[in-house]
């Protein structure tokens, strides 16, 4: 498809004649020339129109004085401290030389402001310079955004679509050279932003923002454990709904109930896996029935005040052979092992190889088929990665899981998961639940 046709398609709406003439445009207090089929907006009003030459006056698309402030009024505050994640920001702008973040809908905007937009196919963006910010978002979210995020704003109604604001945003922000995009924005958003800022080198807003969210501050730690222990709460009644009989989605349907019994505000679809199934690292839970004499294995996760908890644990339905037993008891100690390495100035890759060379000791090197871990916060999957390949130094406060696991296609599978802060003295594990295998009637 031809680029133009492409980017009308994804402006699209409402387009004035394209035979406008600008030349006999009326002159009149307030009113603005248009380019001929420039884009129409809720805040246009056709002044006249004759022999198809139309002009239009243009009301203000913005407030404001151009500075964020941020204003999170929900019933999650956690007195995060916004503003220093602003001039965190800025800083680290300036030394990789990114003269413009455009970030939107998701955790990262959480991270800065307390407070996302929904993230659907209308675009919005929380533009930040080295002194300003400025807020695009759609019309119908407006308000809710506005008890969050005081101006400046600029919206956009359904009809017309987000091209007028969006040519405001670019006018009021200027030519700009490097700008960091978040890692999760939409295709279609994004070529929204190449189309207004046509000479501009695009790189991911990772750059800046990942630095900052893999170290927790003590509030986010807090949240964090509140996250855990409303986890801990879950498992507790995933292993009283195992027993003969029931389906894996039984059994996610009493997670769903202990989550929210536990004060979880968001809760994610548990993983859970039965006999053969347990053997998929990421299997999708469905109606298969755990039978007695197989392991059932659950990954669950939750938020709470917007941060996530993490959490895998094994049940078995009656006495666990010895075989069982054998690969659970690796899987136990790979964990154990890695936790004991953690501490700052560890690189990260030692953690992954103190628990895969526990595997592979056991016998079971090539049924341990991913990494150790991932970052944890606002996102359930963050950086940091535990891989062999990271070498990263562990810093104080970072989060994330340590989940080593065992797979026998066909069989079964065991994996254990802790969500750990790195402190001085080394790991805190948020969990207080035992690793043990549960045995279930």
């Amino acid at each position: 498809m031809n680029p133009t046709r492409l980017m009308a398609m994804l402006l699209s709406l409402q387009r004035l004649p394209a035979e406008l003439d600008t030349r006999t445009q009326q002159e009149q207090p307030g009113a603005a020339v248009i380019d001929p089929g420039g884009w129409l907006t809720r805040t246009c009003t056709v002044v006249f129109a004759r022999g198809g030459r139309t002009s239009v006056k243009v009301n203000k698309f913005h407030r404001g004085t151009g500075e964020l402030r941020a204003n999170f009024h929900g019933e999650s505050d956690t007195g995060m401290d916004y503003a220093r994640r602003l001039r965190q920001s800025r800083t680290t702008m300036a030394r990789e030389g990114i003269d413009l973040l455009a970030i939107p809908p998701g955790d990262d905007l959480r991270y800065l402001v307390g407070f996302s937009t929904v993230a659907d196919e209308r675009p919005s963006y929380l533009f930040i310079t080295a002194d300003a910010a400025l807020f695009l978002v759609p019309e119908l979210n407006a308000q809710q955004a506005s008890a969050h995020i005081h101006d400046p704003m600029l919206t956009y109604g359904d009809s017309e679509g987000p091209a007028k604001a969006l040519t405001a945003g670019r006018q009021r922000l200027g030519a700009r050279h490097r700008i960091g995009v978040g890692d999760t924005m939409r295709a279609d958003a994004l070529l929204l932003l190449q189309h207004q800022w046509r000479d501009a080198q695009f790189v991911p807003a990772s750059i800046v923002l990942a630095p900052l969210r893999m170290r927790k501050s003590a509030e986010e730690i807090e949240a964090l454990r509140r996250a855990a222990a409303t986890a801990d709460t879950a498992v507790q009644a995933a292993w009283r709904a195992c027993r003969p009989g029931v389906t894996e989605a039984d059994i996610a349907a009493a997670v769903d109930a202990g989550f929210r019994t536990a004060g979880a505000t968001e809760v994610k679809s548990a993983s859970v896996g039965s006999g053969p199934n347990s053997a998929f690292p990421h299997h999708h839970t469905g109606t298969r029935r755990a039978q007695a004499g197989e392991p059932v294995l659950f990954d669950l996760g939750s938020r709470v005040d917007g941060y996530c908890s993490d959490i895998t644990r094994m049940a078995f339905l009656g006495e666990p052979p010895a075989r069982y037993r054998d690969v659970h008891r690796a899987v136990e100690a790979a964990v154990r092992n890695a936790l004991a390495v953690i501490r700052p100035g560890v690189p990260i890759n030692e953690v992954d190889l103190a628990a895969r060379r526990t595997i592979e000791q056991a016998g079971y090197g090539p049924n341990f088929v991913h990494r150790t871990g991932h970052g944890i916060g606002l996102t359930e999957h963050e950086p940091p990665s535990v891989t062999q390949a990271n070498a990263l130094p562990l810093e104080d406060g970072m989060a994330f899981s340590v989940e080593p696991g065992i797979y026998l296609p066909g069989e079964f599978g065991v994996r254990l998961e802790e969500i750990v802060v790195v402190t001085a003295q080394g790991a805190e594990v948020l969990s207080r639940l035992s690793r043990d295998v549960a045995v279930v009637p």
